[in-house]
């Protein structure tokens, strides 16, 4: 059975760089699913990020694709997230999913990070 976990730095200053981990178990990340990361900000519904599929590029939101990076350690079975330049509005719990088929089917318990001075 897939398990993800999130990591993440917690608090972040305005204008850095947020860097997210989703650790996978149970199946390698070049199995044949795509693998997304979502937030949500606080009091707010979730917003979709991007995705990195098994082979391919990583694909990313319009709205974030100029700060916003996604891609595999593939020596640690691991898809991160790096979002730059980020500012308060950033603050929120990322999470990362397994999209199979035609839904999300698996998802970390997700990782609560802030941007604050």
């Amino acid at each position: 059975q897939v398990q993800l976990q999130e990591s993440g730095p917690g608090l972040v200053k305005p204008s850095q760089t947020l860097s997210v981990t989703c650790s996978v178990s149970g199946e390698s990340i070049f199995a044949n699913v795509c693998w997304n990361w979502i937030r949500q900000p606080p009091g707010k519904g979730l917003e979709w990020m991007g995705y990195l599929c098994n082979v391919g590029n990583a694909y990313i939101s319009a709205s974030l694709k100029s700060r916003t990076s996604i891609f595999r350690d593939t020596s640690k079975n691991h898809i991160n997230l790096e979002l730059s330049s980020v500012t308060p509005e950033d603050t929120a719990v990322y999470y990362c999913a397994r999209y199979s088929g035609s839904l999300f089917d698996a998802w970390g318990q997700g990782t609560q990070v802030t941007v604050s001075s």
